[in-house]
């Protein structure tokens, strides 16, 4: 017996469509709760070290980073704009700096260390701007406040 255009079947398969309600009542399951965080949880483990080398990589090369902070800094004489006093800073430092500092994290740096070469990073993009006028001046970097690096 031969179905038609109105026989219900498709021609190509023999089978009935799916019914019309099947997709809006839930018939196609979502992965359980637990099989979610699973997945999400190995996504993150291939996916975020790759995504991190590569930022990583970027500062180092051509992007640098940008910082961001309130710490005391200084290294003029009292009386002068550039005394040691609470400041908000926000700069973008060099590639070489980010390299620099991103190594010293990696290689298991101590803050102390760390704030050392961020301190060092600021001065020369912020104050010495890259090496010029008072490239040889040591500077303050304490009581840090608040500290963002950013890609």
């Amino acid at each position: 017996m031969r179905q038609g255009l109105h026989g219900g079947r498709s021609r190509a398969t023999g089978r009935l469509p799916p019914h019309r309600g099947a997709l809006r009542s839930g018939a196609i399951k979502r992965p359980q709760k637990r099989l979610q965080a699973a997945l999400v949880q190995e996504t993150e483990a291939q996916w975020q070290p790759q995504v991190r080398a590569q930022a990583r990589q970027r500062a180092a090369t051509s992007g640098g980073l940008v910082i961001s902070c309130r710490v005391y800094f200084g290294f003029g004489p009292e009386g002068s704009s550039d005394a040691g006093r609470m400041r908000d800073i926000m700069t973008a430092v060099s590639p070489a700096h980010a390299d620099r500092i991103l190594a010293a994290r990696e290689d298991g740096a101590t803050d102390d260390e760390l704030h050392e070469l961020v301190a060092e990073a600021i001065a020369d993009a912020y104050f010495r701007k890259e090496g010029g006028g008072r490239a040889g001046v040591h500077v303050e970097f304490k009581n840090v406040d608040r500290l963002d690096i950013s890609f």
